[in-house]
């Protein structure tokens, strides 16, 4: 019982350390996220300043419009992949997490199961105990009264013999 409690414990331990190391992850992957924000942000700024710098020549602006849109919509794909990558990521470690509850639930479960069932050994034991020593009490209390009408039996015996050996003695 003290092994397996340990080894629960240690369990769940090892839990809220991979507990703590995902939530850890997540907002690593929450900082970046932030960052590519920031930068797509910083695009979308650059891209309107050198839009009010390049009005001059309609063909310039429109080259310069569509290598922008082109960049904007890579990075938005990027963010919207590695946005994808963090959900699935995300749904995974959330069910890992029930898994690992589960498995906890279950493990306590076992564990007062297995309480009980010690608890009930450790009485049919001490009852056991008690009617042996009970028993073993009262054999040895039969024991010494033998013992005790054995020696009286043994006194008068000797007794007995004596008044043999001393009516010998007289006839001889």
């Amino acid at each position: 019982g003290v092994f397996m409690y340990n080894h629960l414990q240690q369990k769940v331990r090892n839990a809220e350390a991979l507990a703590q190391k995902y939530k850890q992850q997540q907002e690593a992957l929450s900082a970046q996220l932030q960052v590519v924000y920031e930068h797509r942000s910083r695009l979308e700024r650059s891209l309107q300043k050198e839009r009010g710098e390049h009005k001059k020549t309609k063909e310039d602006f429109l080259v310069y419009k569509l290598e922008a849109q082109e960049a904007l919509n890579k990075e938005k794909q990027d963010s919207m992949n590695r946005y994808g990558a963090l959900s699935s990521q995300h749904k995974i470690l959330k069910n890992q997490h029930d898994d690992v509850k589960k498995q906890l639930l279950d493990l306590q479960l076992q564990h007062n199961s297995l309480k009980l069932e010690h608890r009930k050994a450790l009485e049919t034991h001490s009852q056991k105990y008690a009617q042996l020593q009970q028993e073993k009490d009262n054999e040895v209390s039969n024991l010494q009264d033998t013992v005790f009408k054995l020696r009286e039996e043994s006194k008068l015996l000797r007794k007995a013999h004596q008044e043999v050996h001393s009516q010998l003695l007289n006839a001889q």
